[in-house]
């Protein structure tokens, strides 16, 4: 017995593994905003760009989702990814010291910009099993959405417009500070 799968259900099953990358991606730009927000922890310049890294991931799954399954959409995660990575592990090699504490607080023990580059990695693999399940560049009609997967999409615009403006509050019209303590917009 010969085991193949349709191509329709295929092209099912990468939207829904994209929906859940946008998912996974929505998870982490939230628990960086709740630090933010509920714990007074400003991001640092480099943790804002590994936050503009996700976001490009994320973007790749969205474009996948909108437009249809396409290599191209891919690699712009795949480029986020790498430039995740790259951050993230400039930013490990910054607090690498024994006796340095890093910086912000851990998640389970980790710091978050090494979390950063747990997380690419881990989506750097999942896009490239992903890639494997459709034909490259396949034609076929976009599936309707979902209310989960509308939803999913309209947490990640949220979540972009909320990490421009508070990127603006906090850098104000200059370059960020290393170590931010206050919104450089909103200080008396």
């Amino acid at each position: 017995m010969k085991f193949a799968l349709n191509t329709t259900n295929t092209y099912r099953m990468g939207i829904w593994l994209n929906t859940l990358g946008l998912f996974g991606i929505n998870a982490i730009l939230l628990i960086a905003f709740y630090y933010q927000l509920a714990l007074s922890e400003l991001p640092c310049p480099l943790c804002l760009l590994q936050r503009a890294g996700m976001m490009l991931i994320g973007f790749g799954f969205l474009f996948n989702i909108c437009l249809g399954i396409k290599n191209i959409h891919y690699s712009i995660a795949l480029f986020g990814c790498v430039l995740t990575e790259i951050i993230a592990v400039r930013q490990v090699f910054l607090h690498i010291l024994p006796e340095d504490l890093g910086y912000g607080s851990t998640f389970l023990g980790l710091h978050f910009y090494t979390w950063a580059l747990v997380a690419s990695i881990l989506i750097t693999v999942a896009v490239a099993v992903i890639m494997t399940l459709h034909k490259s560049d396949s034609a076929q009609s976009l599936v309707p959405k979902s209310l989960i997967v509308k939803i999913v999409i309209a947490l990640f615009i949220l979540l972009i417009t909320a990490n421009l403006i508070s990127t603006i509050l906090e850098c104000g019209g200059g370059q960020c500070a290393d170590d931010p303590t206050f919104y450089q917009l909103l200080k008396p």
